[in-house]
């Protein structure tokens, strides 16, 4: 009686740890151990990827740096996502060309504000090249001003509450994933919001902001961000991720 049901529950998760190595490298071992783990995460994943998160009033600005003047909404469907980590786009890819522009670009934003940018091998997904901010963020109590609010905020309460929104790992700030163009950063909440309801990307499955999320592993607002598929999309894509050097540096960059 147990033998066609053992058969079939080894079948599953043979099939779901194969499809979990298809994924390829990044963030979690290619290992059976690995997978135990992500087997386990499961069952913390956001329930609704497309839902931004609130915003603490100990959130200072209220505002994000993305206008919705310039992020106009993403055209055709979502493409299909997977995984937790790795997490993956499965459709709607970048080729080669398109990632090395998108990897030349990152290069490019760092080259041009030293002091407060550089690369290195990404802390998140530990093997592709991150962008991040000098001093990780954590030295950095206001958020610089910008064309929407010059709001500070004293309250170490407040502070705490924004550090822990904005301190993600090592202070990384993006990384690009070669494998299929896809990007993962950190946003202010408001930045969240405007890229979901513009199509632009979905929430991490782990990017949760309740209280009793002690297994936090992303930031709240750790975002995917869909690869680019041509020079337009791409430019939107770096707006996006200027949004996110501004929140977890606090610093807005130069034009």
């Amino acid at each position: 009686l147990l033998l066609l049901p053992t058969l079939y529950l080894i079948h599953t998760i043979r099939k779901d740890y194969h499809a979990f190595l298809a994924l390829g490298p990044g963030g979690t071992p290619s290992t059976p151990a690995g997978y135990l783990r992500i087997c386990i995460l499961r069952l913390f994943i956001l329930r609704n990827p497309f839902l931004a998160p609130s915003i603490s009033p100990c959130v200072q600005p209220q505002q994000g740096l993305l206008a919705p003047s310039h992020l106009p909404p993403r055209p055709g469907p979502r493409p299909t996502v997977i995984g937790i980590a790795p997490q993956r786009q499965t459709t709607q890819k970048s080729d080669a060309e398109m990632y090395e522009t998108l990897s030349k670009e990152i290069h490019r934003l760092v080259a041009q504000h030293p002091d407060t940018l550089y690369t290195g091998t990404s802390c998140f997904e530990k093997y592709s090249t991150g962008m991040f901010c000098a001093g990780n963020g954590s030295d950095a109590t206001t958020i610089s001003p910008t064309r929407k609010s010059t709001t500070q905020y004293n309250s170490n309460s407040h502070q705490q509450e924004q550090l822990r929104l904005r301190l993600t790992c090592n202070g990384e700030v993006c990384h690009a994933h070669p494998s299929d163009g896809s990007l993962h950063l950190t946003l202010h909440p408001a930045d969240v919001k405007l890229v979901l309801e513009r199509g632009w990307g979905q929430r991490h499955p782990l990017a949760r902001d309740s209280w009793w999320w002690w297994l936090r592993l992303v930031p709240p607002g750790f975002v995917m961000v869909y690869a680019p598929r041509d020079a337009e999309e791409l430019e939107c894509v770096l707006e996006i991720i200027r949004a996110a050097a501004w929140w977890v540096s606090g610093t807005e960059l130069r034009r």
